[in-house]
């Protein structure tokens, strides 16, 4: 079974926000903000939620970047939308999630050489940097349909 999951890029001057978190294990990683997508949420609302749950900050998306297939080091699929966007200039991040133990702005070259969560860290940067970016409509119109 797959699980939804979101994620977010955000960029200021070169840098990328990250969360510094555990997954699980002693050694700490850096992620995106990103999440699961909760039994009727939207998926943009998820984006925005995570967001603020893991640094505190109001987040815009501004367009998808990519849909991600993921089978995880626990042995689970996942289904990864990552968005673009942005937060308030000049906000400093704080977590409200108490899993996260920091937020940090990283380079691209930083990210390259950091302990990542997993491989998707870096590629939805590289995506990103591509230019990839898909209309936000491609999201906000699915509806869940009820039985």
């Amino acid at each position: 079974m797959w699980e939804l999951t979101v994620a977010a890029i955000i960029e200021r001057e070169g840098r990328y926000l990250v969360v510094e978190e555990t997954d699980g294990s002693p050694e700490r990683v850096f992620n995106q903000p990103a999440g699961h997508v909760e039994p009727g949420e939207s998926i943009l609302d998820a984006v925005r939620r995570e967001v603020r749950e893991e640094t505190g900050l109001a987040f815009t998306p501004e367009a998808l970047v990519g849909v991600y297939q993921l089978r995880a080091r626990n042995g689970k699929d996942y289904c990864r939308l990552c968005f673009r966007g942005t937060v308030p200039g000049g906000a400093q991040a704080a977590p409200e999630d108490p899993e996260i133990l920091g937020c940090r702005w990283l380079s691209r070259e930083e990210l390259a050489v950091a302990p990542l969560r997993s491989g998707l860290v870096l590629r939805c940067v590289d995506d990103a940097c591509a230019g990839l970016a898909y209309p936000l409509s491609l999201v906000s119109e699915l509806r869940r349909e009820r039985g």
